[in-house]
């Protein structure tokens, strides 16, 4: 098994992509015999000739160019190695992993994210975005650092920051249902017409499904966007997010049903983390960060908005 070093790796690297041997040996701050050496090294350890030297200047054989595709994905792990390292060594974190729920209004907090960690460039966001309990799933399998969603607070392992509260209202298309919506409909005489929902994108659902009319027939969708865009063309009725539908709501784009049989529902959005695991000095930053900045609802987007 061919022996080679980190070194070697990189002075092949660096003739590949600065040209030729005198500029690897500048761009490497080392002397050109000694890259020279190193090349030929990894190339008599391998049983290969990486480099054609029968030119000007020097090209990569076909095995070469194979070959350094390989040792490039290689080095580019060495190198996030050592940022990672160097960030354990002064104890900030190399990533945070963020999930956002469906309930989640995307433009403010994707605002608050992106002004965060533009102030922390060395830790990278990763984000996810989940539905229904799928975020407490990941954040309970230690999977996920934080999640903004909604989360059942008599849960002890966690610990959240209200964020606002988001209003779920059940709402039709004009003309979906061939007689008046009204607040006085009830799930029996709804329950011929197609309910739109979630998908839940836990692998073991935390509880049953939500709004839902026992004996509809479905369609399910991964987000309130697909939802949203299924109401407006009269396919399904189902609940939607106030955030999400307000120009519709206030044009009769859509037309609200809440009332005595499906009165809606308001989500508390929270932040969320787990109480009993240690968090770094980022992931403490960004909670604090969060706190100073809520609400991210406007309140008004609280409130279920009854049948006219």
């Amino acid at each position: 098994m061919p022996d080679f070093t980190l070194h070697e790796l990189q002075c092949f690297d660096a003739v590949v992509t600065a040209g030729g041997f005198q500029a690897a040996a500048e761009r490497l701050h080392r002397s050109h015999p000694s890259v020279f050496a190193a090349v030929g090294k990894l190339e008599h350890q391998l049983g290969l000739a990486l480099l054609d030297r029968s030119g000007y200047r020097v090209r990569l054989t076909e095995a070469g160019r194979v070959f350094h595709h390989r040792a490039r994905l290689l080095l580019n792990q060495a190198d996030e190695l050592h940022t990672y390292a160097e960030q354990l060594a002064i104890g900030e974190e190399a990533e945070l992993r963020v999930v956002l729920g469906d309930l989640c209004p995307l433009p403010p907090v994707l605002e608050l994210l992106g002004r965060f960690f533009a102030g922390c460039p060395q830790t990278r966001l990763h984000l996810q975005f989940e539905a229904v309990t799928g975020p407490w799933e990941r954040l309970l399998e230690d999977e996920a650092d934080l999640i903004v969603h909604r989360v059942p607070k008599s849960d002890v392992r966690m610990e959240w920051i209200d964020l606002g509260r988001v209003a779920m209202v059940p709402v039709v298309a004009p003309g979906f249902l061939p007689f008046e919506p009204t607040a006085d409909i009830t799930p029996q005489r709804i329950r011929a017409f197609t309910q739109c929902l979630i998908r839940d994108t836990a692998h073991r659902p935390a509880e049953p499904g939500h709004f839902l009319v026992e004996g509809a027939p479905q369609c399910s969708v991964p987000d309130h966007l697909m939802k949203k865009e299924l109401i407006l063309r009269r396919m399904a009725w189902g609940h939607l997010p106030r955030f999400l539908i307000e120009a519709e709501l206030k044009d009769r784009r859509l037309l609200s049903i809440a009332g005595r049989h499906f009165p809606g529902v308001t989500e508390e959005l929270v932040a969320a983390r787990r109480r009993d695991r240690p968090h770094g000095p980022v992931a403490g930053r960004l909670w604090d960060f969060l706190a100073e900045n809520t609400p991210v609802v406007r309140p008004a987007l609280g409130r279920v908005p009854k049948a006219r």
